[in-house]
């Protein structure tokens, strides 16, 4: 039985129409309908959770025949930073303006170091993450108290923090308070009126939408930011031809996931002629977009693609030191791993978690499919492998339950 046949059968065990359950999910009939029909493949985990809530389903083999996967192994889990950007998203409105303020120029000073210490600390969410209360009432100070100019140059640091933010808070918080962070990354960087600053709201936006499954709608939104670049890019711009890679790069990602082979390699392609113009050591500060992270989404397209033994031999031939961005060398490893569990090569994989572990246990940990990875491999490998997936597990657990 495959997974749509069981989604339509638990469906109507519950009683329940197939308008209902699509709306309940944000989607159309005739997109359940071929999901139950198999004429489309769900390949998207955050619709499959939705799904299973809907259909009160507690684990995800009811709903996909294979092993036994727990939804609750998917949860979002907290963070201790997290209450006190909360407090501040949901006060900073409405709060009197601060008698001290930033200039436009300090605050985006502040905001690009906050974006660095991002990808470079191996505990980018507690450092970050002790940082944005304060950014986020002084960005919104900077803004109330500037006019004209200075007051879109303030929006477009705003814009930028808010998008820190959003990355800060994937996995960890309520939707609501994501989708927030994305808005108001959106709002502020409109207001900015740049191509730039668009061009990156577009960026931000396209990521949560891939995110929660609506590829379509991210790739015509990567499109849209491409088009306010295209000027920019063809000036020489490095900054407009970071965006307008990453951007690239979310297209092919986003086509990777909905199985459209051809349309992903063109976008891969065509992010690796962006990479070759950027200036000899740039990468852009806040996507860390360079050459090395297009072959590192050459790794994750190739995964969902199925396309396991490439994903593997692109992998060996990136020089993960010359990689900028601890996040992304950390991910590389991890998206390794799991391409090398598929295969049954659980000796390599567990090598490869412990090192995705060494670059950030915090980055590893905090995505739920990393943790359920570290199980698998606790339960699968076997000897010394064995014992240093279950004590990987064990150091997940304990930066969960922190």
């Amino acid at each position: 039985m495959t997974t749509g046949e069981r989604i339509r059968r638990r469906r109507e065990a519950r009683g329940m129409s197939r308008a209902v359950v699509a709306g309940l999910v944000g989607r159309s009939t005739d997109w359940l309908k071929k999901i139950e029909r198999d004429e489309r493949q769900l390949r998207s985990l955050p619709l499959l959770l939705q799904l299973a809530s809907v259909l009160g389903v507690s684990d995800l083999s009811e709903l996909t025949g294979q092993g036994p996967l727990p939804v609750s192994a998917w949860a979002r889990v907290g963070h201790p930073a997290v209450p006190e950007i909360r407090r501040a998203m949901h006060e900073v409105s409405f709060g009197a303006v601060d008698s001290s303020h930033l200039t436009p120029d300090e605050l985006h000073h502040r905001v690009q170091a906050a974006w660095l210490l991002w990808h470079s600390s191996p505990r980018q969410r507690t450092e970050v993450g002790a940082l944005l209360p304060d950014l986020i009432r002084q960005a919104h100070t900077c803004v109330r108290t500037n006019a004209g100019l200075e007051r879109r140059r303030a929006g477009a640091a705003a814009g930028d923090l808010y998008r820190l933010v959003q990355r800060l808070l994937a996995h960890i918080c309520e939707p609501e308070l994501h989708a927030l962070a994305v808005e108001r990354g959106r709002a502020m960087s409109e207001e900015a009126d740049t191509p730039l600053a668009r061009a990156s709201a577009t960026w931000s936006s396209a990521v949560s939408l891939c995110a929660s499954g609506h590829y379509e709608d991210a790739v015509q939104l990567v499109n849209m930011g491409i088009d306010l670049l295209q000027p920019l890019v063809e000036n020489g711009s490095p900054q407009a031809m970071g965006i307008h890679g990453a951007l690239q790069l979310e297209a092919a990602a986003a086509f990777g996931l909905a199985g459209r082979e051809g349309d992903a390699y063109r976008y891969l392609d065509a992010a690796e002629v962006t990479a070759r113009w950027l200036p000899a050591g740039y990468w852009h500060p806040q996507t860390a977009f360079e050459r090395g992270n297009v072959q590192i989404l050459s790794v994750i397209v190739n995964r969902c693609l199925r396309k396991t033994g490439t994903a593997i031999s692109t992998a060996a031939r990136i020089d993960l030191p010359a990689v900028p961005s601890a996040l992304r060398r950390s991910r590389l490893l991890l998206e390794t791993a799991e391409a090398l569990t598929d295969r049954r090569d659980f000796a390599a994989a567990v090598s490869n978690l412990g090192a995705a572990a060494r670059i950030s246990t915090e980055a590893v940990a905090l995505i739920p499919w990393a943790r359920t990875l570290a199980d698998e491999l606790a339960a699968s490998a076997t000897g010394a492998e064995r014992r240093q997936a279950t004590e990987l597990a064990a150091r997940f657990n304990s930066v969960v339950l922190a």
